[in-house]
């Protein structure tokens, strides 16, 4: 009578369950402790027009718009100026105006990053910025 051969094999056989048991351990782990940034985004909802019947209180400054159109160009109160020193240029205009609000008007097919720029170097001044969003003219 023979007895069951005995067979050597190279291959080793790893059992992997705790392996995962402590893969899937340290996932919930990390889950549980990360933080998520809390971050702030661009408020573009559209304030109600005044009342047409009210004229603006007479002790108030005109405001100050800055206006970037579909070729990315910007002006400021309607001067021609670089985009990269719009801030500048507000920051003269608010020396001449104390208390004037910004608008910032932008046509819609201008890059959003422009808007993003400028809104974050006009806000950086403490003063917070009303965004417009104008419709491109179907004729154009």
């Amino acid at each position: 009578m023979r007895r069951g051969r005995k067979h050597n094999s190279d291959e080793a056989d790893v059992d992997m369950t705790p392996m995962l048991d402590i893969v899937f351990i340290m996932l919930i782990f990390f889950i549980v402790t990360a933080t998520f940034l809390d971050e702030d985004g661009i408020d573009l909802t559209q304030p109600p027009p005044p009342p047409e019947d009210l004229p603006p209180p007479p002790d108030q400054p005109r405001a100050i718009t800055v206006f970037v159109d579909a070729r990315n160009q910007c002006s400021v109160d309607q001067r021609s100026t670089s985009c990269d020193r719009v801030t500048l240029a507000v920051e003269r205009l608010l020396a001449d105006k104390p208390g004037a609000s910004v608008i910032l008007r932008m046509d819609e097919r201008s890059k959003h990053e422009i808007l993003v720029e400028l809104k974050d170097g006009l806000d950086a001044g403490g003063r917070p910025t009303k965004i417009e969003i104008v419709e491109a003219n179907a004729g154009a």
